[in-house]
This record gives C-alpha cells, sequence and structure tokens, in this order.
C-alpha cells in the first residue's frame, strides 16, 4: 500500500490545472514569476518549481524483484539569487519525497527531504580580461552542468539531482568562445537507510571528502556550415574512508561534433568518450586490487527536420559503452557513467531506467513533433545488446560470468507527450515505455520472462 499522505499536494496542484484553464485563449508574452507578483528589487531572482509525477512499473526487471513497483514522486525547489554590481549569492533548497508501494526499491536517486542544494557566493562580471568578455565564478554548494550531460549533470527527470561542493568557473569570450573549469566534491544525499527511506525522514547531506572532481572544458561558437565543436576532461578520484570504495582513479575525455536541428535541414551529433585510469572490480574491503581501467563510451546521432506541418524530426541513433572483456583478467573495461544523466537516451529514470551507459551498444531510431508551441510529443524504437557476453546488464543486477547466455537484453519502446496550457509555467506530461525481453534477459541467472512495462503522468509547476 501507498504510504504516508499526499492528498493535500494534488489537491494543490489541481487547483493550478483550473486557474491555468481559467486563462485567457490568448497568452501573456512572458511566463509569469513570483519576484514580479511580489515586487522584488531588479538585483533579487526569485523562483519555485514544483514537479509531480505518478509512476507504474509493471513485471520489475531487476534481479530478484519482488513484483511490480508503483510510487508517487514529489519534487520541490525554492531558489533565490541576489546580484549587485559583481557579486551574487544564491540559494536553492530541494524537497524530494516519494510514497510508494511495499515492493518498490527506493534509493537515494528518489529520495531527499528538505536539503541545501545549492548555497554559493560569487562573481559575475564583464571585461574581465578583453572588451565584451564575461566572467562568472561560483564558490560553495552548487549544481553542475557539463556539456551534453552524460558525464556530469544537474538531474531533471530523476526525483533528486546531484550536488557538489566547491569552486566553478566560467569564461566567455567576445567571440562566444567558452572556458571553464571547476573543482569539487561530491555531495552525499541522505538518509540512504531502506526504512528511513521510505518514510522520507529528512537528514542532512554531507560532503563526501574522500572523492575529488575536477574538469576543464571548451565550447567554440559557430562554425564552419553551422557546426560547434566541444572539448572536455573530466578527473575523478575517491579513496576508501567512511564508506568502502572501489578506488576510482579516473580520467574522462570527451569530445563532441555537432549541428544544431534546424528545419529543413540535416543535423547530427557525433560525441566519443574515452575513460582511463585504475578502479577496483568491487567496494568489498577485501577488494585491494587495483586494475588498469580502460573504457570507451560513444554517441552518434543523424537527423532532419522536416518542411511540415507539425514540425517532425527523424533520427538514427546509435549509443556504446564498452563493458569488461574478462572478469579474470587484470584490467577493466567496463564504461563508468560517473554522476551523468541518461533519460534523454535511454529512456526514463525513476523507478524504471533499464539502461544506463555501462555495457551496451544500441541501435535506435526517433520522431518528435510539435503542433504547436504548446503541444510536443516523441516515440522512440532501440534495441538493446550488452557489449561484453561476459559482464554484467548492470541496472537489473544481472551477469553470466561464461558468457553462454548471449547479448541481446531486448526490445525497447518509447512514447511521451507534453501539453504546455501555460508555456513554461504549466505543463503536463504522460509517458510509456515498453521493454520486449531478448535472449539474455530471459536466460542469465536471476532473470524473469514477463517483459516489463512502465508508465508515468507528471505535473510540473514553474513560477
Amino acid at each position: 500500500m501507498l504510504q504516508g499522505r499526499f492528498l493535500p499536494p494534488w489537491l494543490l496542484l489541481f487547483g493550478f490545472v483550473l486557474a491555468a484553464s481559467a486563462r485567457p485563449a490568448v497568452a501573456d508574452p512572458k511566463p509569469w514569476r513570483i519576484e514580479k507578483a511580489v515586487g522584488a528589487p531588479p538585483w533579487l531572482k526569485l523562483g519555485l518549481e514544483q514537479q509531480s509525477r505518478f509512476e507504474h512499473l509493471e513485471n520489475d526487471y531487476r534481479a530478484k524483484a519482488e513484483g511490480d513497483a508503483t510510487a508517487l514522486l514529489f519534487r520541490t525547489l525554492v531558489m533565490a539569487e541576489a546580484s549587485a554590481r559583481w557579486f551574487l549569492g544564491g540559494l536553492e533548497l530541494e524537497d524530494s519525497r516519494v510514497y510508494a508501494s511495499d515492493s518498490t526499491p527506493l534509493n537515494t536517486t528518489l529520495v531527499n527531504p528538505l536539503e541545501i542544494l545549492q548555497a554559493y557566493v560569487g562573481v559575475r562580471t564583464t571585461g574581465a580580461f578583453a572588451e565584451h568578455d564575461s566572467l562568472e565564478v561560483r564558490a560553495g554548494r552548487i549544481t553542475v552542468d557539463l556539456g551534453t550531460r552524460r558525464v556530469v549533470a544537474r538531474n531533471r527527470f530523476r526525483n533528486t539531482i546531484n550536488g557538489f561542493t566547491g569552486v566553478d568557473g566560467r569564461w566567455t569570450s567576445p567571440g562566444k568562445h567558452v572556458a571553464r573549469a571547476f573543482v569539487v566534491v561530491p555531495v552525499t544525499r541522505l538518509p540512504s537507510e531502506p526504512d528511513a527511506l521510505r518514510d522520507n525522514e529528512i537528514a542532512r547531506d554531507k560532503e563526501s571528502t574522500d572523492s575529488l572532481l575536477w574538469s576543464g572544458s571548451y565550447s567554440s561558437p559557430t562554425l564552419a556550415f553551422g557546426t560547434q565543436l566541444e572539448l572536455y576532461v573530466v578527473g575523478f578520484h575517491e579513496r576508501d574512508g567512511d564508506v568502502a570504495s572501489r578506488n576510482r582513479q579516473l580520467v574522462t575525455v570527451g569530445a563532441r561534433w555537432f549541428r544544431k536541428p534546424t528545419t529543413g535541414k540535416v543535423d547530427f551529433d557525433l560525441e566519443v568518450i574515452p575513460q582511463l585510469g585504475s578502479s577496483r572490480t568491487t567496494t568489498a574491503m577485501d577488494d585491494t586490487v587495483d586494475r588498469d581501467h580502460r573504457a570507451l563510451s560513444s554517441h552518434a546521432e543523424l537527423g532532419i527536420s522536416a518542411v511540415m506541418p507539425w514540425k517532425p524530426r527523424f533520427a538514427l541513433q546509435h549509443d556504446y559503452a564498452s563493458g569488461d572483456r574478462d572478469p579474470a583478467d587484470g584490467s577493466l573495461e567496463r564504461f563508468d557513467p560517473l554522476f551523468g544523466a541518461r533519460r534523454f537516451d535511454f529512456g526514463p529514470t525513476g523507478i524504471y531506467g533499464p539502461f544506463a551507459r555501462s555495457n551496451i551498444q544500441t541501435p535506435g531510431v526517433r520522431i518528435s513533433v510539435a503542433p504547436s508551441s504548446k503541444l510536443e510529443a516523441f516515440a522512440s524504437y532501440r534495441l538493446f545488446w550488452l557489449a561484453s557476453r561476459t559482464d554484467a546488464w548492470t541496472t537489473a543486477g544481472v551477469r553470466d560470468s561464461t558468457g553462454e547466455s548471449g547479448t541481446f537484453l531486448g526490445e525497447h519502446i518509447e512514447a511521451m507527450v507534453r501539453w504546455s496550457p501555460w508555456p513554461k509555467n504549466l505543463s503536463l506530461e504522460g509517458g510509456a515505455a515498453y521493454l520486449r525481453r531478448g535472449q539474455f534477459a530471459k536466460s542469465a541467472p536471476d532473470t524473469r520472462t514477463s517483459n516489463a512495462t512502465y508508465v508515468y503522468t507528471q505535473l510540473t509547476l514553474t513560477l
């Protein structure tokens, strides 16, 4: 049964839906914002976002899953940022709660009640090094989006958000070249105990001082033929402390060349991400062997936006993330996704999320449409294989080290529709995904034979 009280938030959100429906047919040119309503001074920016989602998963794909899973997820963000001349300071609070069925597995990607997500001070100025350039530096607890967000991301669909503590700086030249660097330590979300998660207990998050994340990146302005280039390097270093670790000492390098979708033109996106260093196979205290880590991930996409009603875009996609070739040798080849997001590549996460950027290869097709500024939708079809037959289907916790179960994970179909009756203020979204199991997903140890079906509905209010 669902635990806790959830009717008041739903009644409040229902009221906002009615209010939005009662608005005139011609919407205001700009979205409604809190700071205008309260008459905030120009140097103060205020904001609120409330995301509510219902999810149901039938035939959970995970090893030893108890059955179907159902959850109500609520994420509320409240932020304020003050800026005067060159100074800026910001505060953002996060409240992420879940009310779930007894069979729904919970973790800190779902639950993080009443926490400081960001609290920073910094500088924002122009003309720091050249005329018409811009510089922004933030220090404190922050969130980070890097490039395509495949390695480091501020989560959007997921109910909780990655947080870090450290320094982040960005410089933009007069010619729109962007250089960025950050050095941070990850924030460990709490609580993490099963009973505390189910009760949505409040516990203060803490910095993980036994790990360090750093990055340097460059983004180009528009180049020949409307293309752009992004380059980045990310280092992650950890050691055993209060919590056992895999002692990862990793350097991840990324190169991306792309052209953004434009009506009537072909677009593309190519990203290659090699990963080098050392790590251990498990977090077990008796695992003290540091093994060479050599892994690779890539993304390739080719699309065209047709000059047609509803603005359709058709795309061919392929993603690859290496897996460990031999569990008995002295090296590891499984790609580590670090702090990246995956919803935009592999489908909804939440209580679902059957695929991650580790030990997979997957071609697919995708079509998206936008009949109006208030309505958009997409559908995708992908096939999934293990990159290495002897490595794990990581998100399911399933592995056949003999390789006799094959590599085919299955077919994945997804569809989503989003309606924004009050653009940039209120959106309603519904989606579904279907996983038809392949040979490996049916015959490997601890797997099931039933196909998985996932549905969700979501309401997002932004003020």
